[in-house]
């Protein structure tokens, strides 16, 4: 017997990639279950596959940092409780102190939907009742037939794991100018933010004011404390941009408006996703 929930979840990370540095991605989640019938003539109770299986990929890679442990380009070392992670990509390097708990080591050369599945499959299987006998995932971005951009950032401000400095999003963007929408617009803008990471500009500090990483030319470096504790990030000046705001998606649907208004003056919207099916509209 197979049972099925399409659409169980969103998962909002990041990654490390030795081609094309840090990517934010979200790939939606389907998930099988084959077994044999339980007591109740049930493979699992459909309130237990979203409440356990969910909350096991919660606590697993959403809203985290993952990182290829077998590829050589990545190293990592524990500082305390502090996790520091290096990357020379072709991008150049990208370092990163945080909280161990906001990374997980993907055991594998890459980080892609194949060794995120496998992953996922062995820590989460272990968890399911016995009658379960195989455990299937399927991780798929959303069908996206405009434009999109894959964009890393941190909330400081934020309560829980959006406050880590380095998760993301894969997001469509419509942009419309004079109730029309503009293709010219939506692709300047995914060009602009191709593999990006959004750094607010309070957050940017001197290589010198670092605890844990190392001084690089031509990079911004980001600090911050938030409630899960410091947070830092080294990228190359080419995979940044500094935005004087917070990078809450209201707030980047705002600055891209407003920044449209700045540079060609006209009536804009602007539709903004933060990953799968949430965002903010902002008019300028």
């Amino acid at each position: 017997m197979i049972l099925f929930v399409r659409d169980l979840t969103v998962i909002d990370f990041s990654y490390l990639c030795p081609q094309r540095g840090l990517l934010g991605e979200s790939f939606i989640v389907d998930v099988e279950l084959h077994g044999g019938l339980d007591a109740t003539s049930m493979v699992l109770d459909f309130a237990h596959v979203k409440k356990l299986i969910k909350k096991a990929i919660d606590s697993l890679v959403d809203h985290k940092l993952a990182y290829p442990a077998l590829h050589s380009a990545i190293s990592s070392h524990k500082a305390g409780e502090t996790e520091v992670l290096s990357l020379q990509s072709q991008r150049g390097q990208v370092q990163i102190a945080s909280p161990a708990d906001a990374h997980v080591a993907i055991p594998a050369d890459k980080v892609d939907e194949t060794s995120l599945t496998l992953f996922l499959q062995q820590q989460i299987k272990p968890l399911l009742p016995d009658n379960v006998q195989q455990l299937l995932f399927v991780l798929r971005p959303e069908k996206a037939n405009g434009f999109y951009y894959h964009y890393s950032h941190g909330l400081k401000k934020h309560d829980g794991n959006c406050q880590r400095i380095a998760h993301g999003h894969r997001s469509t963007i419509e942009i419309y100018q004079h109730n029309m929408l503009s293709p010219r617009l939506n692709k300047y803008w995914t060009e602009r933010w191709t593999d990006i990471y959004l750094g607010t500009a309070e957050d940017q500090v001197q290589a010198a004011e670092c605890q844990w990483l190392q001084p690089q030319d031509n990079s911004h470096f980001f600090r911050y404390q938030a409630p899960q504790g410091w947070f830092e990030i080294a990228l190359p000046v080419s995979h940044c941009e500094i935005v004087p705001c917070d990078t809450t998606v209201e707030c980047l649907a705002e600055y891209i408006a407003n920044t449209l208004q700045a540079l060609e003056p006209a009536a804009y919207k602007v539709v903004a996703y933060e990953g799968v099916g949430k965002g903010a509209i902002a008019f300028a």
